[in-house]
């Protein structure tokens, strides 16, 4: 199993400026050159630690999740890695070794490693290898729900994870699931996909989730709403709900996804931030929370 670890630097001077990035009102795509010494982030109470964020909430676009793309020196890491109680994370690795302590265990994770952390969970990060070590973060707040459970967290490694694949593709589309998709106590999946060369989506999937995408290996013919684009190993794609989406496998090795997708749970009922139902139940909107008419002068 091979995994694309960005390393930063900068592009030469003598470089074209054109590249595939784009941002649209229903998708985006950070190839990975734009993965820069300059396009870094540092966070309060992480020591030796930068991250590259490809992905945060933004009204009108995909509003679920963060996703980071996090390197760690020797002798880095945190204490105190997570400000949000309400948020759960996921933690995949792709480079070097991180020791995970969670919840009083301590976990050592090397490549494929794959940790699910629950909202509320105690955990603290560190590198205590000689090596610099890069690892997957998404984070989502928790949507809880009167009557279940909050899942507990997991520590597993790809390895240990069968594909499983689609009906009808002889294997040449799998899905590597962490967690058991069934269990509804679960707001988020983040999934590794594969496509064997030549395998494909062979429809446009249009679905209420919305996407953060990681390629690891490979590269493809991605379709993003009407425009097929051509991505590889280290290209990141940000799809919000309804995108259509599909895509086939264009090269000599595998071509492999880390996938977030948020399920499970009600549609919530609002607009631009306010209920559609006033605090009486009764369906009226006040005039001072009522959204301006399209139709309204000015």
């Amino acid at each position: 199993m091979t995994y694309y670890v960005p390393r930063g630097g900068l592009p030469a001077q003598t470089d074209l400026t054109t590249e595939r990035a784009v941002f649209t009102e229903s998708y985006a795509v950070l190839p990975r050159r734009t993965m820069s010494d300059i396009t870094t982030s540092l966070l309060p109470h992480w020591d030796a630690t930068r991250l590259w964020v490809l992905a945060r909430p933004l009204s009108g676009f995909a509003e679920t999740f963060s996703y980071y793309v996090v390197e760690v020196l020797p002798s880095g890491g945190s204490l105190r890695p997570e400000d949000d109680p309400d948020a759960e994370g996921v933690i995949f690795v792709v480079d070097g070794e991180i020791v995970l302590t969670l919840d009083g265990i301590e976990y050592l994770l090397a490549e494929g490693g794959y940790a699910y952390l629950a909202p509320d969970a105690a955990w603290t990060l560190r590198n205590r290898g000689t090596a610099t070590s890069t690892f997957h973060w998404i984070r989502k707040s928790y949507q809880r729900v009167d009557g279940v459970d909050v899942p507990a967290s997991v520590v597993t490694r790809e390895a240990d994870v069968e594909g499983v694949p689609m009906p009808d593709t002889d294997g040449a589309w799998r899905t590597k699931r962490f967690v058991d998709p069934t269990d509804v106590s679960h707001d988020m999946h983040v999934n590794i996909v594969t496509f064997e060369p030549g395998g494909a989506i062979p429809f446009p999937e249009t679905h209420v989730m919305e996407h953060g995408l990681y390629v690891l290996e490979g590269k493809a013919m991605y379709l993003l709403n009407t425009d097929w684009i051509e991505v590889q190993a280290g290209d990141f794609l940000w799809l919000r709900a309804f995108c259509p989406q599909a895509c086939y496998a264009g090269g000599p090795e595998p071509f492999r996804y880390l996938l977030y997708k948020d399920v499970n749970r009600h549609a919530a009922l609002y607009q631009n931030g306010i209920a559609a139902r006033s605090v009486d139940g009764r369906g009226f909107i006040p005039q001072e929370l009522r959204l301006p008419s399209r139709l309204s002068p000015g």
